[in-house]
């Protein structure tokens, strides 16, 4: 038996480690490591309440907006202000998540993971006149040739035609994820870390010019994710159609509702469902008190699994038996995979909304495949995809439906003390903020991540969790690129080249390598 490590994983927003243990070319047991501790929990104890929708957004740089979603959310359960934001309020933040949530599942495409499947050292040998093409061309000829090169021998199975394709719409995505910042920044103030969101709705002030200045570019945002995103993800997933059946992972998914909209008047419905989805098919509601967290293999205090609302961050870095700065998020006792599948299924199987199933049903008939299928590392890229086109295509009728002299925030009084929950449907799925007040301060709060429900480390049951399951039984080449294992992680959406160790059963290292 061998053990490979990968640190740091690459092509990733964050710091995450992966202990796989080989035998015969296929994983049997591996342990998901969270490498950085920071603390932001512990940072809002004792400050006012209404500041922790700036410092939450420090979570994480890439997509800040849904912390800020949630911040405000859980201040306004708090205050008794949850049905008291102006719809342009409402319009206004269903607008700035969205625009990041196409953004980052364009970004994840492109630049994250498209690098697993496609070769872009194949437009060396392009021919045509495509400028973007012809540019790659040049940058490589040069010896510029970082973030593509060095690569290692991988398992590139795409033609050239297809490949030089996808790599001048790598290039286009930069300038839309660029048009996409500037859209989201119209209404929320600035890029990184929104301004304008705060409780009671959104403080920016409407101008027609605004809305029409955002309008333009989400159209340019949509053409391209309907000509270029979705075409390349459809011809990707056909050419790696292995993949439909590889990554499955536990197969139990939860995601929480998301972007409120009208129903008979009010904005009291959501577009996409929230809720549970249990043996590939089976879809039920969701109840928050049963959510808890583990730190059996945590580096924090050891204490009895607790409900969010009522959960310590008190870390222990020289805690034995932890392998990990992640918590380990539970629902019933059970492991839970959240995401962009999580949300689709979850309002596919629901019924919610016949259009979106029509475009579900759809995409699976283009690829031969089946619901089952979607719990693979293809069927989350085109998870992602889909949700990329339902929330790309509401942008434009949300922005129509402002008002320019409407009000946009609703002025309120910070509560002296009580609790609030919010619960977003971030880009990477269940985003869930608990606060807790007393005199006017914060307690407590708790944050839980999407990532902390699928990079969870093993529970106090030694139940894996959802990247582990993801790859246990994953057959993997010996050689000195697992990209097998990468292309799994990178699927879930958790950065170029990642040092690798291979270490053998004993501990000693066998080799060094770097994986493009």
């Amino acid at each position: 038996m061998k053990k490979i490590v990968i640190h740091p994983i690459t092509r990733i927003e964050g710091h995450l480690k992966v202990e796989a243990v080989i035998d015969n070319g296929e994983v049997k047991d591996a342990n998901i490591s969270g490498t950085m501790f920071r603390g932001i929990e512990i940072m809002l104890k004792g400050r006012d309440p209404r500041d922790a929708v700036m410092i939450t957004q420090r979570v994480c740089g890439v997509c800040p907006e849904p912390h800020a979603m949630a911040s405000v959310q859980a201040l306004e359960d708090c205050a008794g202000l949850t049905d008291k934001i102006p719809d342009n309020g409402i319009l206004l933040r269903n607008l700035i998540l969205g625009t990041r949530t196409v953004a980052d599942h364009i970004l994840h495409f492109y630049i994250l993971s498209g690098l697993d499947y496609i070769d872009p050292t194949k437009a060396l040998e392009y021919p045509g006149d495509n400028p973007d093409l012809l540019i790659l061309k040049q940058f490589l000829d040069s010896g510029l040739s970082k973030p593509f090169l060095p690569r290692d021998e991988m398992d590139f199975r795409i033609d050239s035609e297809t490949t030089n394709g996808v790599v001048s719409h790598y290039i286009k995505a930069l300038e839309i994820y660029r048009k996409a910042q500037e859209a989201a920044t119209i209404f929320g103030g600035k890029w990184p870390n929104d301004a304008a969101v705060v409780g009671g709705g959104v403080s920016e002030r409407l101008t027609a010019d605004k809305i029409s200045a955002f309008l333009w570019r989400i159209e340019e945002i949509l053409d391209f994710v309907k000509n270029c995103y979705f075409p390349d993800v459809i011809a990707v997933a056909k050419t790696y159609s292995d993949y439909l059946e590889i990554g499955r992972g536990c197969t139990n998914l939860l995601a929480y509702p998301g972007y409120r909209i009208k129903s008979n008047g009010d904005f009291i419905d959501t577009i996409f469902a929230g809720g549970l989805v249990n043996d590939i098919d089976k879809y039920s509601s969701l109840d928050i008190k049963n959510i808890t967290e583990d730190v059996t293999h945590s580096w924090y205090t050891d204490k009895e699994p607790l409900y969010p609302g009522e959960g310590k961050t008190e870390p222990d870095a020289y805690k034995k038996e932890a392998y990990s700065w992640l918590k380990s998020p539970r629902y019933s006792n059970m492991v839970y995979e959240t995401g962009p599948l999580a949300e689709l299924l979850c309002t596919y199987l629901s019924k919610k909304d016949l259009k979106i199933n029509n475009l579900v049903n759809s995409a699976l008939n283009v690829l031969d495949g089946k619901i089952s299928n979607l719990y693979s590392v293809m069927g989350r890229h085109l998870a992602r995809c889909l949700m990329a086109v339902i929330i790309g295509s509401q942008l434009k009728d949300w922005a129509s439906a402002l008002k320019v002299d409407g009000q946009t925030a609703t002025e309120y009084t910070a509560p002296v003390e009580g609790s609030g929950v919010g619960l977003v449907a971030a880009p990477r799925g269940a985003l869930g903020h608990w606060l807790n007040v007393k005199d006017k301060r914060i307690s407590n709060y708790q944050i839980i991540t999407p990532t902390a429900w699928n990079a969870s480390p093993k529970d106090s049951e030694g139940k894996p969790g959802p990247y582990e399951q993801a790859i246990i039984g994953l057959k993997v080449r010996e050689s000195q690129s697992p990209i097998e294992i990468l292309r799994v992680i990178r699927s879930f959406d958790p950065c170029t080249a990642c040092a690798v160790h291979l270490i053998t059963a004993k501990g000693n290292i066998i080799n060094k390598f770097k994986v493009s």
